[in-house]
């Protein structure tokens, strides 16, 4: 089998995306393309091939399970439905908004879109948490100052990524740093990770370039068209539910937030950014919804059955994005199988100028990020092949690293299968498509300028 076939089923996926604008059915169908080809490689005949794929796919699905993190994902996913449902029918919501505007502190767009970057800056800790605060504090501003929620989704998106690999005091800066942990540099994996922050192009062209958005009110593209629609794909609003006490939606906000923390220090046996991320999040998350259970039926005005019904209804509301995260992850478990990843780096690793190699590195992460929907997968396909570059060809490593980094957040941004995509759609209330095609514009234009910056850094630090 070719190795040029691997990029095949991530090509179907965006195909059956644009074409037929249904994220579900351009999963499925990639996935059994991919499943038919791993066929085909290992000896199987076409007509065997066909015959067998439906069920090598359904495999497929049924192994994302088998791993304990997939399914603490998935499961958190169906919980936050369950908890905005608590927040948005206790009237918490509408309360926590009239009290923001009251006090001074959401009085125009521009403070509103202010409150929910920040709140995404705060909250490095995990990417996920980051988007769910900023997301769930927003929502019902950006509905009461008639902003749309593909605006909120890319401004979250586009904030807690990058955020997160620049901090670094976290998760994200652990993971990496274990993947250096392998190469016998010069300078101590900690002082390669620090020397990235500069470097890290994309990421800080795309924090201002959020900012810029917010600042000026500014809105291009799809996005436009988004706000002048209004997100009229969203079935409900936030502010829809009488005010009663802003306490509804602060406390299981506090408690998520401040039970990540505790979690993460818990699960890292004293130490935060040793922690696991996917169980803290699902534990902070299961105690979010305990307390706002409580709350609510503590108030008298809901019974036990009709808060089980609430929550199975907010659940229910978020089944088709928990349906798009679990074959994303079947998805991405298939092309590691098939090694798309691998054999679009490897192309990188051929003989090329040796100044080109920061700029091609981003464009591998990019791509590779883009069609397996995973950062993280990035990383740990590319760290490999840079690093022993840098030990080799006495290329400056965190020029090389930040290039890495910066490609896997890029990609990840465009893509729609990524399970952030899917996450920050789910924490905005925004339709998955439509924020992938109102953010897409804006990491394009990023990444076409970060490319440059790698060009000119590669001349300026490694030379022709």
């Amino acid at each position: 089998m070719s190795d040029w076939l691997t990029i095949l089923p991530p090509v179907l996926a965006i195909v059956v995306v644009f074409w037929r604008k249904e994220v579900i059915l351009a999963l499925m169908v990639s996935l059994f393309c991919s499943e038919l080809l791993l066929l085909a490689s290992s000896g199987s005949s076409l007509v065997q091939a066909g015959m067998l794929g439906p069920f090598q796919t359904l495999e497929r699905v049924v192994a994302v399970f088998s791993s304990a993190g997939n399914t603490r994902i998935l499961i958190f996913s169906l919980l936050v439905g369950a908890l905005l449902a608590y927040m948005r029918y206790s009237g918490g919501v509408t309360a926590m908004v009239e009290k923001l505007i009251n006090k001074g502190v959401a009085k125009s767009q521009r403070q509103v879109g202010l409150l929910s970057f920040f709140s995404g800056v705060v909250v490095f800790i995990e990417s996920n948490l980051s988007v769910l605060t900023a997301g769930i504090l927003s929502r019902g501003l950006f509905d009461r100052f008639k902003m749309s929620r593909a605006r909120l989704a890319y401004i979250i998106d586009s904030t807690s990524a990058p955020i997160c690999i620049l901090i670094l005091l976290n998760g994200w800066g652990a993971y990496v740093l274990g993947l250096l942990g392998n190469y016998p540099t010069e300078q101590s994996a900690v002082s390669i990770l620090i020397g990235t922050i500069p470097m890290n192009f994309y990421a800080w062209l795309t924090l201002l370039l959020v900012l810029f958005t917010i600042l000026t009110g500014k809105v291009y593209g799809p996005m436009k068209e988004s706000e002048r629609l209004l997100n009229q794909n969203q079935a409900h609003s936030e502010i829809d539910f009488e005010a009663t006490k802003a306490r509804f939606m602060i406390v299981p906000l506090l408690t998520m937030v401040l039970g990540m923390l505790g979690f993460m220090y818990w699960t890292g046996d004293g130490q935060i950014t040793q922690g696991d991320g996917s169980k803290s999040v699902l534990y902070s998350t299961t105690l979010a919804c305990m307390v706002a259970y409580g709350l609510m039926l503590q108030s008298g005005r809901f019974k036990h059955k009709d808060l089980v019904d609430i929550g199975f209804k907010g659940m229910g509301e978020l089944l088709p994005l928990v349906c798009i995260v679990l074959l994303s992850l079947a998805l991405g478990s298939s092309l590691k199988s098939l090694g798309t990843g691998d054999f679009i780096a490897g192309i990188v690793a051929e003989s090329l100028p040796l100044f080109l190699i920061p700029a091609l590195l981003f464009l591998a992460g990019g791509l590779i990020s883009f069609t397996t929907g995973t950062s993280w997968g990035t990383f740990a396909i590319l760290i490999p092949i840079g690093m022993p570059m840098v030990l080799n060809l006495g290329l400056p490593p965190e020029l090389i690293l930040a290039a890495i980094l910066g490609g896997g957040v890029f990609g990840d941004h465009c893509s729609p299968i990524s399970d952030t995509t899917a996450v920050s759609s789910i924490a905005s209330g925004c339709d998955l498509l439509e924020h992938v095609r109102t953010q897409l514009p804006y990491a394009l234009f990023c990444g076409v300028l970060t490319l440059v910056a790698y060009l000119l850094a590669g001349l300026f630090w490694i030379g022709l």
